[in-house]
């Protein structure tokens, strides 16, 4: 039996949703998506300089990474954290491919140094000073249901809040023939072992086998970002933004879900 954990600080990117304010409005149907659509976020932990270079992983995951972490209270220093990305940063990828298949000798060492899939996390533990445990994961297109599993297993065993943020960005050269991953998107929360007084859900969970159940049809107004990776996040923050109750299951497989009994309105701790 799986311990009752509890939801703080939910967090939301995209450009059409640049909040999770304005997010928490469009999957309640009480708001328009943004118009003109917001620019990439710039992480303001970074200095100017590593700023401008961040590439829109790295910009995204921080964005979304500071705001659960602020709105949740913690400290960010000292708080273990899980960043999940299905593919990491496609746009550098393609550039080191086609750059080592042109010509090797221009690779960007920042570019390379950009590359790889914990580089957001590795910015966010610099960044932060955070000296907890930190972890990078890829499960494709189950990479958010797979983070939360992961973040609420630790939080579990430790008896330690944990954060976790999930973030994908589009496909671009060669790589988008193989990969089909549209929009920027990033999301993030606290999972923590205790009700606070910042807490804003809890939630039952366990692995489920067999075909999931069907999930709830997402508002017109967000169905766009269906085409990203991380999209498996939507169901989770669409059952937040109304703040009923809801079963979900998050797939992790074929034949594996990830299953869910949201509390949304919690009763008064008198």
């Amino acid at each position: 039996m799986t311990p009752t954990l509890y939801i703080e600080g939910p967090a939301f990117w995209a450009s059409t949703l640049p909040s999770w304010s304005t997010a928490r409005a469009v999957f309640r149907g009480d708001a328009a998506p943004a118009d003109p659509p917001a620019k990439r976020p710039s992480p303001q932990m970074l200095a100017p300089a590593e700023r401008r270079r961040a590439p829109d992983t790295v910009a995204l995951a921080l964005e979304v990474a500071a705001a659960a972490v602020e709105a949740s209270g913690r400290s960010a220093k000292d708080l273990p954290c899980v960043f999940a990305s299905a593919h990491g940063d496609l746009g550098i990828n393609d550039y080191m491919c086609a750059t080592l298949a042109n010509d090797p000798k221009l690779l960007s060492p920042i570019k390379f140094h950009n590359s790889v899939h914990n580089a957001a996390v590795g910015y966010w533990t610099i960044g932060t000073g955070c000296t907890a445990a930190s972890n990078s994961l890829a499960a494709y297109e189950h990479s958010f249901a797979a983070g939360l599993l992961e973040a609420a297993t630790q939080c579990a065993a430790d008896q330690q809040a944990v954060l976790l943020a999930g973030f994908d960005i589009p496909s671009v050269g060669a790589l988008g023939s193989v990969i089909d991953s549209r929009e920027l998107l990033a999301v993030a929360l606290v999972v923590a072992p205790t009700r606070t007084e910042r807490t804003v859900a809890a939630f039952d969970w366990s692995l489920s086998t067999g075909t999931p159940a069907p999930q709830r049809p997402l508002p017109k107004a967000v169905v766009a970002l269906k085409a990203n990776a991380m999209a498996d996040a939507l169901p989770f923050f669409d059952a937040l933004a109304r703040a009923e109750p809801d079963s979900l299951d998050l797939p992790l497989g074929a034949r594996l879900s990830l299953r869910l009994r949201l509390r949304l309105r919690l009763e008064s701790q008198g």
